[in-house]
């Protein structure tokens, strides 16, 4: 899709940039990238395409949002980040908190992510249940991220294989442990263990396990546990997209 980006000032990137090396050192030291990443997502995957309601707008801020089931331990995030967002007090919160969810990528050695400022804030959350069902198979992927987000196959697959970072809270999600040995480093260690199958003490979702069973999704999985450029690639364009979920359309 052609995107029609707004013009932001030159103080505005220079913040951009500033808050992005601040960011940086900020997560690296508090080894926050899982955390800082399911926020940018939890964020922008509330887009609706048929209502043009939801998506990356800075409405993870508000308690409401934040006591959404699937938003659990966000609160968090939230609270870590606005030490650092009050010394940019002229950054929207929508572009706040996806630059954080960018950085977060890079600084466990991700792919860069294209990031286009000038989200702004919307002043209502959206409603609950936009966002996936780790307990739930293809067909609610594909309602959650095509259907309603207007994503592809390949950016679920690609999308997936983020859980690379971080680990599952039972107090959060009802499931407990990392998806890989090292849920600190972003590489495409998901898609192998996912092929090798389950081992003791690492983590493997019903919706990690739907990408196996189907025709579209397996060949995809096959492909990025093969070759991290082509998921690094995949991963970048996909991320830009779901961040960019109902901002700057054309």
């Amino acid at each position: 899709m052609v995107k029609s980006y707004p013009a932001v000032s030159e103080e505005y990137q220079k913040a951009v940039e500033k808050a992005k090396k601040k960011l940086r050192g900020f997560i690296a030291e508090k080894n926050c990238a899982p955390l800082m990443l399911r926020l940018g997502w939890h964020s922008a995957g509330t887009y609706d395409v048929s209502s043009k309601t939801g998506g990356p707008f800075g409405t993870m801020k508000y308690e409401a949002e934040l006591a959404h089931g699937a938003n659990n331990g966000l609160v968090i995030a939230v609270r870590l980040l606005e030490p650092i967002k009050e010394q940019f007090p002229i950054l929207s919160y929508a572009d706040f908190y996806q630059l954080a969810g960018v950085v977060a990528v890079e600084v466990t050695g991700g792919p860069e992510v294209p990031f286009h400022p000038g989200r702004q804030d919307k002043p209502e959350p959206p409603v609950e249940g936009r966002l996936p069902d780790a307990t739930q198979g293809c067909d609610h992927l594909r309602q959650v991220f095509c259907k309603q987000m207007g994503l592809s196959d390949k950016d679920i697959v690609a999308l997936s294989g983020a859980h690379t970072l971080g680990r599952c809270h039972k107090e959060r999600s009802g499931f407990e442990g990392a998806w890989t040995s090292n849920p600190l480093i972003f590489d495409n260690s998901y898609f192998t263990e996912l092929l090798t199958g389950e081992k003791d003490g690492l983590l493997q979702l019903p919706s990690d396990k739907a990408l196996l069973a189907d025709p579209v999704f397996r060949p995809l999985v096959e492909k990025y546990a093969a070759d991290e450029d082509a998921f690094f690639a995949d991963y970048a364009e996909a991320h830009l997209k779901l961040s960019e979920l109902g901002f700057a359309e054309a």
